[in-house]
Order: structure tokens, then C-alpha cells, then sequence
């Protein structure tokens, strides 16, 4: 299949699938007239790398799931390696948060200092801004970190 139609059949962009293909995790074949063309699994591979990417891993943390990418990842037991870079990628984002809080703490605290109406409103925080479409990955469902990192292969 050629790459408009793996992205349309994972709902990767055809960006997105370049970039696999550049990180060594998906494969291509050159056509004739210089077309990438993808094969039958390479849609089982994409949908297990987005599932993986969802869950919070990098593109790095998901080569070590190459073996296994052309089956269920979600299947069997996470493997003793699967479940080291999951807990590895939780600490870095549970740092990143921390950090993120002490930053917010620290300008509701100078908006307070700042004189009346400038203190941050009662309630709960703002939504975040929506991420750009680009490096959005649709949740699926029983698909969590636990699920995401069990490697079938």
C-alpha cells in the first residue's frame, strides 16, 4: 500500500510515517516510479507504535518492542524490560510535573504579591492548550501503559 493509504488506514499522518521509517521501526519497498509502498503488516506495526507512543513512550523506548510489533503488544505479560522503560518514562514525567507545579506555584504566588484583582482566580486550573494535530495520537481503548507494554513477541 502506498503511504496516503497506510495513513489513512492508521490515522498516522504520511509525516508521521516517514518518521517511523526514518527511526528504523516501519519499512519500505521503492516503487518504480519512487513511491514508498508499504506492506500488508505495516498497519499492525503503525497502529502497536501509536498505541505505544500513547501510553507515553518515546520513539526510543518503542525500539525495543521491534520483535513483537507485528502482533498483539497488548497480549502477553509485559516483559521484565518492558516494564523497566515504562516505570523509567513515568519518573521523567512525573519530574516534568513536578517541575511544571513549581513553576505554577511560583507565578500564582508573584501574581499574589502583585496587588488586588492580579491573584490567580479561585477554581480549578484552565484546560491545557489542545496539542497540534500532528503529534496528537487517538486513545484506544484497555490500551494504558500497563497494556501498552506488553510485548507479544
Amino acid at each position: 500500500m502506498l503511504i496516503g493509504e497506510l495513513a489513512l488506514a492508521t490515522g498516522a499522518s504520511a509525516r508521521a510515517l516517514r518518521h517511523y521509517e526514518q527511526a528504523g521501526l516501519i519499512s519500505s519497498e521503492r516503487a518504480h516510479n519512487g513511491y514508498r509502498v508499504y506492506g500488508e503488516r505495516a498497519a499492525v506495526r503503525v497502529g502497536n507504535i501509536r498505541r505505544l507512543l500513547a501510553a507515553g513512550l518515546t520513539l526510543e523506548d518503542v525500539r525495543t518492542f521491534l520483535p513483537c510489533l507485528d502482533g498483539d503488544v497488548t497480549a502477553g505479560p509485559p516483559s521484565a524490560e518492558a516494564l523497566r522503560i515504562a516505570r523509567e518514562r513515568l519518573a521523567v514525567l512525573e519530574g516534568r510535573i513536578a517541575a511544571q507545579s513549581e513553576v505554577r506555584d511560583r507565578l500564582a504566588a508573584a501574581l499574589e504579591g502583585a496587588g488586588p484583582g492580579l491573584a490567580p482566580e479561585a477554581g480549578p486550573p484552565p484546560p491545557a492548550p489542545s496539542v497540534p494535530e500532528r503529534s496528537r495520537t487517538a486513545p484506544v481503548a484497555g490500551t494504558g501503559v500497563a497494556a501498552a507494554v506488553r510485548p507479544s513477541g
